[in-house]
């Protein structure tokens, strides 16, 4: 399985509490699909730099999840038929460098 980040951007329509349910069906879809969600983070409503379909602002999130690479066109598309998703960018994410152990003092 591949690591990946998904930033999703949602409509201004909803109120804090309605899009704790989004977040969760877009979890869901990646569970569907047998991958394993590690975490999301939601950014907050933030106002975009042009319209994006008539709209002036959105919600943000970001997800980080591990899925098999071929399934992932398949995700594009069900977040694509899917209307509470203005839009979504997923990349692979980086790996994190493994700190160095800290020198011992000589002495």
């Amino acid at each position: 399985m591949t690591t990946y980040e998904a930033m999703f951007i949602f409509p201004e329509r909803f109120k804090e509490d309605e899009l704790d349910g989004v977040i969760k069906t877009v979890r869901a879809e990646i569970e569907k699909l047998g991958g394993e969600v590690i975490s999301s983070t939601r950014l907050g409503r933030r106002v975009f730099a042009r319209p994006i379909k008539k709209m002036e602002q959105g919600h943000y999130a970001v997800a980080t999840f591990k899925l098999d690479n071929f399934r992932l066109p398949s995700l594009h598309t069900r977040y694509r038929l899917n209307e509470d998703i203005v839009r979504v960018q997923v990349v692979r994410a980086e790996p994190t460098p493994a700190q160095p152990a800290p020198a011992a003092a000589e002495g």
